[in-house]
């Protein structure tokens, strides 16, 4: 009778591979006490491993269409880069070199038009705006750096600038742990797919849009139906504007000026805050200069409806001309600016649209050029723009 651990032929369609026990038997060394066995190997029947890879292939391909597809019909586009930490580190060191470099907050961010300054002035500026940054903590930044000696253009809203948080951008002060090699790569990885597919948009990546079917986390907390959603597109340098359906769109326009809260939220800017941020840039500010740099500020426009509260909270008295003042800076402030570049649309309120975002940066370029020799205006530069450009 034959031994239940002898070798056999092994049934049609199967692999016998060197080594192996039969078919379904898997001794383990506690079935042979006190004797060493190796780990058996598992028998490999044949498979169709080409249809196999086909209908993979075919499955990959609808399901990258779908997504694509779905992308598109909310308005998403190929060419719109996630805007991360590496990203902003990647420009920072560009900026050591750079003639002109920008900092602030989602405003100057968006209402800067990079293809507009350069068309102007044959200067591109390095993009370093971070969306709910306070500009003071990107100034301070720029002083730290010794390498940065050209001209800075600080652009803030003033109750951003002055209040008592960095914001979003308090990564600026580890910057550090965003220069690794793999996270250089990877940006490269993601940007490259990113200028070719729509639905790799981090915004509605499934995770996010999952996690926005929770109405709120529990009574009392803001949930994710309060986050600030998809406002902004992001091109190449960080060259940012308005997400158009935010302003084609009515139902998610009104979506985003809800989720601003009209600005009404109250933080303490006493005068001792007050002063202390105006004693801070001043500080940065002389230290630029100390090393033969520049810098000069810019005041976006924001609508009515917010607007009277961030007077209330922030008056310019004591916010903007105060901070000229006590910097000894030159500024452009959207209200100074000539009647016919006043009242661009803002259609959520607080970021021009794309094409009012390249009238403002003509008005602001062409007033700076009069006001600091660190900016020229080209001989063959463009001619103005107005309000009927982009109203």
């Amino acid at each position: 009778m034959p031994s239940s651990t002898s070798s056999s032929d092994p049934p049609k369609g199967i692999v016998r591979k060197e080594g192996a026990l039969p078919a379904g038997l898997r001794l383990t060394a506690s079935d042979r006490p006190g004797q060493a066995q190796p780990v058996p190997t598992r028998d490999v029947p044949k498979q169709p491993w080409g249809r196999i890879l086909a209908a993979v292939a075919v499955a990959l391909v609808a399901g990258v269409t779908a997504l694509e597809l779905n992308a598109r019909r909310l308005g998403l586009e190929a060419g719109d880069l996630d805007n991360s930490e590496v990203a902003w580190v990647k420009e920072r060191v560009r900026s050591e070199n750079a003639d002109v470099a920008i900092v602030g907050d989602s405003r100057i961010l968006f209402d800067t038009d990079l293809d507009r300054f350069e068309a102007l002035t044959g200067t591109r500026p390095v993009q370093l705006a971070i969306h709910g940054t306070s500009a003071l903590t990107l100034l301070e930044d720029a002083a730290s750096n010794p390498n940065f000696r050209g001209l800075l253009i600080v652009g803030l809203a003033d109750t951003m600038f002055f209040q008592p948080f960095d914001g979003y951008g308090e990564y600026v002060r580890r910057r550090g742990d965003f220069t690794s090699p793999s996270g250089r790569i990877g940006i490269e990885i993601d940007h490259m797919l990113q200028r070719r597919l729509a639905f790799l948009d981090s915004n509605h990546r499934l995770s996010v849009a999952a996690h926005r079917l929770d109405p709120d986390f529990r009574p009392g907390v803001e949930g994710p139906k309060h986050d600030i959603w998809k406002v902004s597109q992001v091109g190449e340098q960080r060259a940012t504007w308005m997400w158009p359906r935010v302003e084609y769109d009515p139902e998610y326009r009104a979506r985003t000026r809800w989720a601003w809260k009209g600005f009404k939220e109250k933080f303490p800017y006493t005068p001792q805050l007050m002063a202390k941020g105006h004693a801070r840039a001043k500080a940065a500010v002389e230290t630029i200069r100390a090393r033969g740099g520049d810098v000069v500020f810019v005041r976006p426009p924001s609508a009515p409806e917010l607007r009277v509260n961030e007077e209330a909270q922030v008056p310019r008295a004591k916010g903007w001309d105060r901070l000229i003042a006590n910097t000894q800076s030159v500024g452009v402030h959207a209200d100074d600016l000539p009647p016919d570049v006043q009242n661009l649309t803002l259609p959520e309120w607080s970021h021009l649209n794309r094409k009012c975002a390249t009238v403002f940066t003509d008005a602001y370029v062409r007033r700076l050029a009069a006001l600091t020799p660190r900016i020229r205006l080209r001989a063959n530069a463009p001619p103005p723009l107005t309000r009927v450009d982009c109203v």
